[in-house]
C-alpha cells in the first residue's frame, strides 16, 4: 500500500474522529433534555437504514450479507455495542465529555488483556507491562485515595469493557466473516434492540432539538462511511493511533459548550492511558 494512501487514511481518520467527537457531543445535549434509550433509538434507526442500503448495493446483495458463520455471535455483539452506546451517552449526563472519554481510551488496554484469553494470542510481558502501566492511569483519573471518587466514573469503565468485548468478537468473527457482514449485524440488530428498548420510553422530539436530532443522525451516518475509506485507504495498524484524536476533539468539545473543566490529573492520567495504548497498538504491529 503506498505512502500517499496511508497519508490520506490517516487524514480520513483525523476527520473520522473530528465527527465522532461532534456525535458525542450532541448525543450528551440530547440526552440532557431526553430520555437516553430514544435518542439512541433514533440514532439507530437511520444507522440501520445506511447500514441496509450500502449492502443492498454490495455484491450479492442483502443475501450475501446475511450469510455468516456465526450467527450467535454476530447476533451477540451488535446487541452488545448499541447498549454499550447507551452506557457511555449515560455517562456523558453524569460525568461530562472530557472524563468520560479520559476514562473510555483505557479500552485498547482491555482489549490487549483479553486478547489471550478470548482470542488465544499471545500477550508479551512488554505489553502487560503497558496494560498495568495504563491502568496506572486510569487510577490517575479516577484518584481514589484523595477520597473524590466518583461512583459515576464506573459507569464509563463499564462501557470501555463492554466496547473492548465488542472489538474482541468482531476481531473472531472477522475469521470466517467479511467486514460488510458484521456491519449489516452491527447496524440491524442495533436497530431491533434498541427499539425493542425504546419504544417504551417513547417521548416526542420537538421544537430546535428536531434539528439537533437529524444532525446526530447524519453524524452517525458520515462517521462510519468516513471510518470505511479510511480502511480502504490504509491498514488498520497504520491508522489506529489516530483515533486517539476523539479524547482532545472531544475535550475541546466539553469545555468550549458544556462549560467544562480539565482537571490535572485527568490530564496526566489521559497521557498516561494514550501512550500505553499506542505502545501496544506499535508491539501488536511489530508481531504482526
Amino acid at each position: 500500500m503506498s505512502d500517499q494512501n496511508t497519508r490520506l487514511g490517516i487524514l480520513l481518520m483525523c476527520l473520522t474522529t473530528f465527527v465522532f467527537a461532534m456525535q458525542d457531543g450532541i448525543s450528551r445535549h440530547l440526552a440532557d433534555a431526553y430520555n437516553v434509550y430514544v435518542v439512541v433509538m433514533i440514532r439507530y434507526w437511520f444507522f440501520a437504514a445506511f447500514v441496509i442500503a450500502l449492502s443492498a448495493r454490495r455484491p450479492g446483495g442483502l443475501r450475501a450479507v446475511v450469510r455468516t458463520q456465526h450467527p450467535f455471535i454476530q447476533v451477540f455483539r451488535g446487541a452488545l455495542l448499541a447498549l454499550e452506546i447507551v452506557v457511555t451517552v449515560i455517562a456523558f449526563t453524569l460525568l461530562g465529555l472530557t472524563e468520560t472519554h479520559a476514562i473510555f481510551i483505557c479500552y485498547p488496554l482491555i482489549i490487549a488483556a483479553l486478547s489471550g484469553p478470548i482470542l488465544g494470542e499471545k500477550v508479551g510481558w512488554r505489553r502487560w507491562a503497558a496494560i498495568g502501566i495504563g491502568m496506572i492511569g486510569v487510577l490517575i483519573i479516577l484518584k481514589p485515595s484523595a477520597g473524590v471518587f466518583s461512583p459515576a466514573a464506573i459507569v464509563p469503565l463499564v462501557g470501555a469493557l463492554m466496547f473492548a468485548v465488542y472489538g474482541l468478537l468482531t476481531r473472531y468473527v472477522a475469521r470466517t466473516d467479511g467486514s460488510a457482514v458484521s456491519f449489516f449485524y452491527t447496524g440491524t440488530i442495533g436497530m431491533v434492540v434498541m427499539t425493542a428498548i425504546g419504544m417504551f420510553y417513547w417521548e416526542p422530539i420537538v421544537g430546535t432539538d428536531l434539528y439537533w436530532m437529524a444532525l446526530l443522525c447524519c453524524t452517525g451516518i458520515l462517521g462510519h462511511w468516513l471510518l470505511i475509506k479510511t480502511y480502504d485507504h490504509a491498514e488498520a495498524s497504520a491508522v489506529q493511533p489516530f483515533a486517539y484524536l476523539q479524547l482532545p476533539f472531544a475535550a475541546a468539545l466539553g469545555m468550549l459548550a458544556f462549560g467544562e473543566t480539565l482537571r490535572v490529573n485527568v490530564a496526566i492520567g489521559a497521557v498516561v492511558v494514550v501512550g500505553a495504548g499506542l505502545f501496544t497498538l506499535w508491539r501488536e504491529r511489530q508481531s504482526a
